[in-house]
């Protein structure tokens, strides 16, 4: 995640990965963990609020988090000696997290003029997803 040293990420990742049930082993069971929700019927996909249920550690982790997201990503230096030694599958996942958060972030705020405050746990939503992904990757 930008802006956050390797600890707060790892310890968010843990967080979100936690639940492992052999029914419910998709990505829609594992976001609602930290309080994110989604429904689906056929075509339609409606995704909700992020909840006062689960961990309020990871909550505030995924929002703190999500306010990076505001400036394009870019590889810098740090960034480029903490992933030396990563695989490359989670430098992937990581990097299209960076793009995709990036223009939610812009579209929500620049295009459809909303509040910040509610672009962030928007964006904190979708990096639930994202931190999902990476605790799953191999």
């Amino acid at each position: 995640m930008p802006g956050q040293t390797p600890v707060p990420s790892s310890s968010l990742t843990r967080t979100v990965a936690r639940v492992r049930h052999p029914n419910f082993n998709t990505g829609t069971y594992e976001l609602c963990r930290p309080g994110a929700t989604e429904s689906s019927s056929g075509e339609t996909r409606r995704q909700g609020k992020i909840t006062k249920t689960g961990s309020k550690h990871a909550r505030r982790l995924l929002v703190e988090g999500a306010w990076h997201y505001r400036k394009a990503p870019a590889r810098g230096v740090t960034l480029q000696r903490r992933q030396e030694g990563q695989p490359a599958n989670v430098i992937a996942i990581s990097w299209q997290a960076q793009r995709r958060l990036h223009n939610v972030w812009q579209r929500l705020a620049d295009e459809r003029g909303k509040r910040r405050t509610i672009v962030a746990v928007a964006v904190a939503r979708e990096l639930t997803g994202f931190c999902w992904a990476l605790a799953r990757a191999d």
